[in-house]
């Protein structure tokens, strides 16, 4: 890496500090590139794998029965071979990275054995964990390492606000570094900037989850795909301050109940409790507004939940919640697609990679199999930071967009009332369930909030203009994917009139 006044350069440019970007990072160094991690965080929660909770899935030496199973919580619409490259590659990295590199401790059982756990729409045990923080116990001791790697610069609260393009070629990003942008040159580029929950009121995502890669790979022409599919989670603390219960909890005996104190899912779905995240989301937002709440609980679990689950328990208790049914309500939770990629992390755009929340593999399909997140980002991680060094590029000084910023001050209060304007839109239009003429009117408001956006940035190089701008983008490109497909599969629900009783069982 090399530091002028005007500009940087490095060999790899990773931005995004989550699992897939310290994956990434680590992998391109341990095969001879210089990397400098660009992250918008200045502590490990701002990015969304510190928020995991559940684990990280393993095989069990049966990859087949993981495959199925994930291709079964899609509704079919997985990728089959973008699933045999996770599969395939799911234990050895977690074995390298995970256990032998990291030494991550996780919860062991009274033998001394890992103590597996099992959540939703598995058939069987198989998710490595840390009590229910596993996310956290996984990317502290990660940064640290690659902190500490001669071959690895972290910058930290450094944004990314456009990519340097020449010629169809990516050459790195321009960052916030300077009041007119910072050019940072690089051979090859890697966005791991993860997903979208800043686009919604209620998120399991940091707040600074705006969908910047997304955003900029596609101003600057690389493919997406699949952005309709949106997770909801179904089972998130229904409050002020939203946090999650894990799936975990459910793999382990807690159960759902209605206001009525009625368990309800066997009437939407063969697997009860277990069923896919989309199901189970739409069946707790159904019988919320049939009965007025739906509680979680977890005096039904196998273990004691105080002691089984410490950190769920004692967020609890923080909130004020006492006793064992705890009040919940879907909430945003995961992106399904992103900036298309093949099983190297390469995007259409050459030199650009994309790992994480926002790429779109086609692990997924149109919905999530839980505790998968975390090895995706694991595993093309890894391969996209091998792929990018042994290619060989080197960074090239081109010429980087000129920022402007002869007006840096904001109306007051114009980035925070654009935000609650684009949150409304999306909770109303693009949630768990869409109508298409509801998508077109999300659509035209939409362009109007970014034409207002793009007249303040030609004269700002404000980061919350930035971010405003790529989440508006985002859900510009998350509407027209609704619109262009008229099937209910997964996360995306369509109904021809949202006032309609409809059927919400899960198709398998």
């Amino acid at each position: 890496m090399t530091e002028t006044p005007d500009h940087d350069t490095a060999d790899v440019l990773v931005v995004g500090s989550g699992i897939a970007g310290c994956a990434a990072a680590l992998s391109a160094a341990r095969n001879g590139s210089d990397v400098l991690l660009l992250t918008k965080a200045e502590r490990p929660d701002g990015a969304s794998t510190d928020w995991a909770q559940g684990g990280i899935s393993t095989t069990r030496d049966d990859p087949e029965r993981l495959k199925q199973d994930i291709l079964a919580a899609s509704d079919g619409t997985a990728d089959p071979d973008a699933v045999d490259v996770l599969v395939e590659n799911a234990d050895d990295a977690v074995e390298d990275v995970l256990l032998e590199t990291l030494d991550i401790a996780f919860d062991e059982t009274d033998t001394g054995e890992f103590d597996y756990t099992r959540e939703a729409a598995h058939s069987e045990s198989r998710i490595l964990h840390v009590d229910a923080a596993t996310g956290t116990h996984i990317l502290r001791p990660f940064l640290r390492y690659i902190d500490d790697h001669d071959r690895i610069e972290i910058r930290q609260d450094t944004a990314a606000l456009e990519l340097i393009t020449h010629e169809g070629r990516v050459h790195g990003v321009v960052s916030d570094a300077a009041p007119t942008g910072h050019p940072i040159f690089a051979g090859t580029t890697i966005l791991a900037t993860g997903g979208i929950g800043a686009l919604y009121t209620r998120s399991t995502n940091p707040d600074d989850a705006t969908g910047d890669g997304i955003a900029m790979a596609a101003l600057s022409g690389a493919d997406v795909a699949d952005l309709e599919y949106v997770q909801f989670h179904p089972t998130v603390y229904d409050g002020d301050d939203p946090f999650l219960l894990s799936e975990a909890l459910r793999g382990e005996g807690a159960v759902l109940r209605n206001g009525d104190g009625d368990r309800f899912m066997d009437d939407y779905h063969p697997q009860g409790d277990l069923a896919p995240r989309d199901a189970v989301a739409r069946a707790v937002e159904t019988e919320r507004k049939a009965t007025g709440a739906v509680v979680l609980d977890v005096s039904t679990l196998e273990g004691e939940f105080e002691e089984a689950y410490p950190a769920i328990a004692e967020t609890c208790r923080d909130h004020g919640i006492e006793g064992e049914e705890i009040p919940v309500a879907p909430c945003e939770h995961f992106l399904c697609g992103g900036i298309d990629v093949d099983e190297d992390g390469q995007t259409s755009l050459d030199r650009l990679y994309a790992v994480g929340e926002c790429a779109r593999t086609g692990v997924h399909g149109a919905n999530r199999l839980a505790s998968t997140s975390l090895l995706e980002g694991l595993v093309w991680g890894l391969r996209a930071g091998a792929d990018a060094a042994e290619s060989g590029a080197e960074p090239q000084i081109v010429e980087a967009p000129e920022l402007r910023n002869s007006d840096p001050d904001l109306p007051e209060r114009f980035a925070a009332e654009k935000s609650i304007r684009l949150k409304r839109t999306m909770d109303e239009y693009l949630g768990l369930e869409r109508d298409p003429d509801e998508i077109a009117r999300a659509s035209a408001v939409l362009r109007r909030l970014k034409g207002e956006l793009d007249a303040y940035i030609r004269t700002r190089t404000a980061r919350e203009l930035y971010e405003l701008r790529h989440a508006c983008v985002t859900a510009l490109l998350i509407a027209r994917a609704a619109s262009e497909n008229p099937d209910s599969k997964g996360c995306h629900y369509v109904v021809a009139d949202s006032s309609e009783t409809v059927d919400h069982t899960h198709a398998h």
